[in-house]
């Protein structure tokens, strides 16, 4: 037998044998599962912006074993079964690429993007940002929102047009804010500045929760560089001021 079936079959067993004999996995639901399954989603981000080849293999052997123990709990409820889950996937690659298992036309990744938008709503999609899901993160849904309509033709045609409607909307944030008018409406202009940066993101191809991350992380290592530092010194870090902290806080970026 292929490796990778095997492997995938010694799983698939395990799964039966946790299921039948383990306290914690008989007790399981779908939606007990469900908050694990998005830490674990978001470990295994972290490991990729690490760039952390063998944390990446343990992260995905961990979402791997949450859909084949969601596909357990679907096969006992009489619902789908692991090979229900496996052929819908199959089905839907080879119907959404037509260019490959067909005979359209698709030269370029955005033809292809375009392709897959409309034969969504060739299946029965309501409207073009019904595939968006509800739960995502304010950021990630306004990325995904804007490289949807985007697949439809509605977007800026160069960079230069979205950058001056960041600094239109970075202009009327400050007006209201020194307007001092109500946090409602200061608030709105704020995220109208920040679904701006979002879509100028994407014409410099740079994805905005990446970018953010990486600076939270970044931000992280220098303000732990300046706590160490200070208490090396022996000062209390809330009694320093901000020059004494930036002194610390410009060491950890020299040593970046």
């Amino acid at each position: 037998m292929d490796k990778r079936l095997a492997a995938f079959s010694e799983l698939l067993d395990i799964m039966d044998d946790l299921r039948a004999k383990c306290p914690w996995d008989k007790k399981q639901t779908l939606e007990s599962l469900r908050h694990l399954t998005i830490e674990e989603t978001y470990e295994l981000a972290d490991a990729i912006l690490e760039n952390d080849l063998d944390e990446i293999k343990k992260e995905l052997g961990d979402l791997m074993l949450h859909i084949v123990f969601y596909a357990k709990i679907g096969s006992e409820k009489g619902a789908f079964d692991i090979a229900d889950v496996l052929e819908s996937i199959n089905k839907k690659l080879i119907n959404r690429h037509p260019h490959i298992y067909g005979d359209v036309v698709a030269d370029t990744d955005e033809q292809v993007k375009e392709n897959w938008e409309k034969i969504k709503l060739k299946e029965g999609k309501k409207n073009v940002l019904s595939g968006v899901p509800k739960s995502l993160p304010a950021m990630v849904k306004a990325y995904r929102i804007q490289d949807k309509a985007r697949g439809f033709g509605f977007d800026w045609e160069h960079p230069g047009q979205v950058w001056d409607k960041v600094q239109e909307e970075l202009g009327e944030l400050r007006e209201e804010v020194e307007k001092g008018t109500s946090h409602k409406r200061i608030e709105e202009e704020f995220g109208d500045l920040m679904f701006a940066l979002i879509n100028y993101s994407r014409f410099i191809d740079v994805n905005p929760e990446s970018a953010l991350e990486r600076t939270n992380k970044k931000f992280i290592r220098r303000f732990s560089y300046l706590e160490e530092q200070a208490a090396l010194a022996g000062k209390d870090l809330k009694k320093m001021n901000l020059a004494e902290m930036d002194v610390f806080w410009n060491e950890a970026k020299d040593y970046e």
